[in-house]
């Protein structure tokens, strides 16, 4: 963890090159060979941000001293890293293993079973009549699968359509089904409770148009809970209290990427993975790209100041990734204590948000350009695309490419209205192709970043108490609008009487 001597002297260095333009500093030789990190698939490219190599090299050199590698080594061992519920983190002995500790020898052995039921599962389901997929579950539950089923689609392995439902709305449920057969459908629940109230309330919408429970299965801990719901218990895989929603697509929460995929896909995916968990696992703070990252994202929000990060893919295919990341990194990281319940003393997470260029160039871009605030950018590119079109692709990569200088260096043509004053700070994520691969690195490569955010601002990444009031008002707000007793809050009180008013034929 930082401490006030780190802050102070990032301070410093910040306050040190406020004057410098962020395109003199692109200009020193050999700058982007030396902020740039090839793993496998995935080329870092950092010379555009703004920062120096004497801030760069203090940041590394604290980031060591502040024991970033001992963190990153307690994580993969299974130690204790979410202590407001005890528990490890242990997403990554759900790929390949990386962890060397007992927790995480045990919990490897145990993803491995769950593996095995699931080729089970997945081969009854192909001899059956069904070709679509409901995947019923919401946050966690729902991001990551819909992120990698979306992306990789032309890895499909052809026998299943994967459809998500998530939102409580009912006309979610309402333009979905009636598109599908019930006689050839079949849904699965996932909720590690399997007391959310979206999933199972969508859950009962599927089950009532299935007509029946014989085709529904469930990811879950409460397997009890599947079972009152007409879910058998072998119809149920496991869920693990050391797995947070947000890190799971890589177990049986992502039992629809593995039918839309393939067996073959969903192990491809979970080797990406694993190759970039080594590569955090091994590799010294000063050459590791999660630290790279995740230093990045610290000094724009606590030395630079920005309060935003826009995320840029620069591939329809990834057009959920920033959804997916805006979870990944404000649920994990928008605490405002300490893990010891002390204040952090600076700002913590950024507001994530984003679009799929070039469509974006076309809205927010303007803002991005001209706009009175600096919103440093993650764009992403793909190398090589998987379609014919070899203009259209060379298009899209000078369009990726021009942003991120454009933004960086800007433009005064001597007209006020035409001036791009430039000094908008990014980062560039290369991918070599969008393979199950390279997807997978990527993914792992932002969980790893979140948690050496975490870790050098001294919160936890892995609870979310953060969710929980509303969800508990929500709860108790549904009687009275039924009608059944009053909301205590007297604002809450007047807009249920006005809902009322309004739905006359309310049920």
């Amino acid at each position: 963890m930082f401490g006030d001597q780190h802050w102070n002297e990032i301070r410093r260095h910040a306050e040190r090159l406020r004057g410098q333009a962020l395109k003199t500093l692109t200009a020193v030789q050999g700058r982007t060979r030396a902020m740039s990190l090839a793993v496998g698939p995935v080329h870092a490219c950092f010379a555009r941000q703004h920062i120096d190599g004497e801030a760069w090299s203090m940041l590394l050199a604290m980031a060591a001293e502040a024991g970033l590698g001992d963190a990153l080594r307690s994580l993969f061992d299974g130690e204790v890293v979410n202590p407001s519920e005890s528990r490890p983190a242990l997403h990554m002995a759900l790929r390949a293993g990386a962890g060397r500790g007992p927790a995480a020898a045990a919990a490897t052995a145990l993803a491995t079973q769950a593996g095995e039921r699931m080729a089970a599962l997945h081969g009854a389901l192909a001899d059956s009549p069904v070709t679509d997929i409901v995947h019923v579950g919401i946050g966690g539950s729902d991001l990551g699968p819909r992120l990698v089923v979306d992306a990789l689609r032309e890895f499909d392995a052809g026998r299943f359509r994967i459809h998500f439902l998530s939102n409580v709305d009912g006309s979610a449920a309402g333009r979905l089904l009636p598109r599908l057969d019930p006689a050839r459908t079949a849904g699965i629940l996932v909720s590690k409770s399997f007391a959310t109230r979206e999933t199972l309330l969508n859950g009962a919408i599927l089950r009532d148009w299935l007509g029946g429970s014989e085709r529904l299965y469930a990811v879950s801990a409460n397997t009890a809970g599947a079972r009152d719901f007409g879910i058998a218990p072998e119809r149920v895989l496991p869920m693990w209290d050391w797995v947070g929603g947000r890190y799971s697509l890589w177990s049986a929460v992502g039992f629809s990427i593995r039918l839309a995929l393939g067996e073959g896909g969903f192990t491809r995916l979970l080797a990406g993975a694993a190759d970039m968990d080594r590569h955090v696992r091994e590799t010294p703070v000063q050459r590791n790209l999660a630290a790279w990252h995740g230093l990045t994202a610290v000094w724009n929000r606590n030395a630079l100041g920005f309060p935003t990060l826009a995320v840029l893919p620069y591939d329809q295919r990834l057009a959920l990734l920033p959804a997916y990341l805006q979870q990944l990194v404000m649920e994990s990281l928008g605490k405002s204590v300490r893990t010891d319940g002390a204040a952090v003393p600076v700002a913590t997470s950024p507001v994530i948000w984003g679009g799929t260029g070039t469509d974006v160039q076309h809205s927010f871009f303007q803002a991005l350009h001209q706009g009175t605030e600096i919103v440093p950018a993650e764009f992403v590119g793909v190398a090589r695309p998987m379609h014919p079109y070899a203009d259209s692709h060379r298009a899209l990569l000078a369009n990726l490419l021009a942003q991120a200088e454009a933004l960086a260096n800007g433009a005064d043509p001597g007209e006020a209205h035409r001036r791009h004053p430039g000094g908008r700070p990014s980062t560039l994520l290369l991918l070599d192709a969008l393979t199950p691969e390279s997807l997978g690195a990527l993914l792992a490569l932002h969980e790893h970043s979140v948690y050496v955010q975490a870790c050098l601002w001294g919160i936890n990444a892995f609870d979310q108490w953060g969710v929980e009031l509303g969800k508990r008002i929500a709860g108790e707000l549904e009687s009275p609008l039924a009608g059944e007793g009053e909301a205590q809050d007297p604002v809450t009180r007047d807009l249920v009487a006005e809902i009322r008013r309004r739905w006359p034929g309310r049920a």
